[in-house]
């Protein structure tokens, strides 16, 4: 059978754009060589939500007289919290499967190798079966980055050190002591997971901030705040060596060790683009595959979305690229911006934010205004969040009066910030969004509280 399509992975872009084909009359195959749901589902987005869902009850518990509960003798246990994280993945993995199915979409899992070209399509083999289609999506997923520092590897073989997959192991005891190595998102959200139940934690970070493309002010923040619950930052920082219960780092041109039960190695994600075949058809993937606005490839018919092309390595964007892909593949012309990808940290307090901070503005050279107000404009967050504080800071195109930025610091940022997406993707005008009606009371309110500023 010649199919219109096939997908090599099912992580958020394969699936999401073996579905979005399928319903559109297209006949799709989608391979998947290691797990349904790729690593989002599996080995990041929702088992560290489950995580930090549980820290988040485990730390109002231990609050609860703030809002006249008393609660006695609460504790946590880290295994039944990894099992919970299981049944989640299960249940969510298990949809996936159903959707793919309902929608008529064949799901074959086993390793993709692209063979060539021939007149009727694209040949692709799972081991010793052949497929062919007229169209390929390449959605081949990232893999976690291991720096060449000494130790580190080897580290990963004894079980010293974790990536994201490890850390979220359900075989894996909470530790006593855990060194981070890498600020940036997946790290401060492990960090804050393993400080909420009680693992004394050390972030190692070689910026001068955490966050990495976070704003500055904001990133300043959030480390006080975490440094308040007992995380330990060691900024301007670079890990020399891993080992022996210990890592050996540099700050300032001396060297130190910091003893730890655990390593938790978050440097980042590359694209995962090798032994796929890529070759075999010509396909432009020197770091990532190269794709241009409507997700094509420098071969005709390929297309890629998600991390594997490395513009934008979070899920919803894998989303919106598999669409992309899959509405042009359909002779509907369609095309991919960046300038309003929501970004979160789900830690608790939670960070979102979006389009460009004011160092970026800057660097524009765009004359901007700032307006800046604490959370606490908000009655509802003052209802539901004792004691605490936080910003939403929006930035303005003064030449033409649009948003073009909005970074909040604050529960439940991450469920408002699709609302300053929205704004930015318009290229909405200050005196229009004045005029939105905002429900009253809802933390969402501070947008238009901080418009009012401007």
């Amino acid at each position: 059978m010649v199919y219109d399509l096939i997908v090599i992975g099912a992580g958020p872009a394969g699936y999401l754009g073996a579905e979005r084909a399928a319903k559109a009359g297209m006949s799709t195959l989608v391979i998947e060589k290691n797990k349904v749901g790729g690593v989002c589902l599996n080995e990041g987005c929702v088992p560290t939500k489950s995580f930090l869902y549980s820290a988040k009850m485990f730390d109002h518990a231990k609050e609860g007289k703030k809002y006249g509960l008393t609660v006695e003798n609460v504790s946590i246990d880290h295994s039944a919290v990894a099992a919970r994280k299981d049944k989640v993945v299960r249940v969510l993995v298990s949809g996936i499967r159903a959707q793919l199915k309902a929608c008529g979409a064949t799901l074959v899992e086993g390793e993709a190798k692209i063979k060539g070209k021939t007149a009727e399509g694209y040949v692709v083999a799972v081991g010793a079966d052949e497929y062919t289609a007229k169209h390929l999506l390449l959605a081949t997923g990232s893999e976690a980055i291991v720096p060449p520092i000494p130790g580190l590897r080897e580290g990963i073989t004894t079980g010293f050190v974790c990536t994201n997959r490890e850390i979220l192991d359900a075989k894996l005891q909470q530790p006593k002591t855990l060194a981070v190595i890498g600020g940036g998102v997946i790290g401060l959200e492990m960090a804050s997971y393993f400080n909420s139940i009680g693992t004394k934690v050390t972030v190692i970070e070689m910026l001068p901030k955490i966050g990495g493309p976070l704003d500055d002010e904001l990133a300043a923040t959030l480390q006080k705040e975490y440094e308040k619950k007992g995380i330990t930052f060691l900024l301007n920082t670079k890990a020399v060596s891993v080992g022996d219960g210990k890592v050996v780092y540099e700050k300032d041109g001396a060297q130190a060790e910091l003893e730890t039960e655990k390593v938790l190695c978050c440097i980042g994600r590359r694209p995962s683009v090798a032994g796929i075949g890529l070759e075999n058809i010509g396909v432009n993937a020197e770091r990532a595959i190269k794709v241009d606005e409507f997700g094509k490839t420098n071969v005709p018919n390929v297309y890629c979305a998600g991390d594997a092309n490395g513009t934008s390595m979070l899920a919803h964007t894998a989303y919106r690229e598999a669409e992309v892909c899959v509405n042009n593949m359909l002779g509907k012309k369609d095309m991919m911006r960046y300038d309003a990808i929501p970004s979160i940290i789900y830690t608790n307090p939670e960070v979102a934010w979006c389009g460009m901070n004011e160092a970026q503005a800057k660097a524009a050279g765009i004359d901007y205004e700032v307006a800046k107000i604490s959370m606490r404009y908000s009655g509802r967050f003052v209802a539901e969040n004792e004691g605490a504080d936080g910003i939403c800071k929006i930035i303005v195109n003064k030449k033409y009066n649009t948003v073009i930025g909005v970074h909040m610091l604050g529960n439940p940022s991450s469920e408002i910030i699709y609302g300053a997406a929205m704004m930015i993707e318009n290229e909405m005008r200050v005196d229009d969004i004045k005029e939105i009606v905002f429900p009253h009371p809802t933390v969402s309110e501070i947008l238009r509280e901080a418009i009012f500023e401007i």
